[in-house]
């Protein structure tokens, strides 16, 4: 009952004709030195034995408009069709392994695996963050991601949601009054 979580599309494959995509609401940050992340995919999915096969992918933020896509992604098997072409979304070229990125994704987060543990219903890829890709268009006039600008998908209780509204900053709850609105304004 952890929610919400976010709706990433993860693309797999060494090769144009084994790219494939998938929806993953199973993953996250879990070491920042090095950086470290992990996916979790259940055995019988298609992307599975790619990745275990080739030990890398890439998490691909999803945006409000990539929504569609990564749905569709989630419901349908890369074993019956290209979701890449059926979902409308550009295989791009990855700079440290050997997976396609999401050219639409505003984010594309490039990863080695470096264990496998078998959980249960799902099997978690922990994985050696190697680059991040960023498009331009969301690094504001000071050099920061711009988050609310991107737009980012969520999903909780089988639902898709937007993340625009920053609701605070690191710390707000302990600053003085003065110093936030200061903040704010700029």
């Amino acid at each position: 009952m952890i929610y919400p979580l976010p709706a990433v599309l993860v693309s797999c494959g060494a090769t144009p004709d084994e790219y494939n995509v998938l929806t993953v609401s199973w993953t996250g940050t879990v070491c920042s030195n090095p950086p470290m992340c992990y996916i979790s995919v259940r055995p019988e999915r298609y992307s599975y034995d790619i990745i275990k096969r080739n030990g890398c992918f890439v998490i691909n933020l999803t945006t409000a408009r990539l929504a569609r896509a990564t749905d569709f992604c989630g419901v349908r098997s890369g074993r019956d069709c290209d979701k890449f072409k059926m979902a409308g979304i550009t295989p791009g070229k990855a700079e440290k392994v050997q997976a396609p990125t999401v050219e639409e994704s505003p984010v594309s987060i490039e990863c080695r695996v470096v264990d496998i543990r078998p959980l249960g219903s799902h099997d978690m890829f922990l994985a050696e963050v190697v680059n991040v890709l960023v498009d331009e268009t969301y690094i504001d006039e000071t050099g920061k991601l711009d988050m609310a600008a991107m737009d980012l998908l969520a999903y909780t209780h089988g639902q898709y949601f937007d993340c625009s509204n920053p609701r605070g900053f690191f710390g707000w709850s302990v600053r003085r009054k003065k110093v936030i609105r200061r903040e704010k304004r700029s």
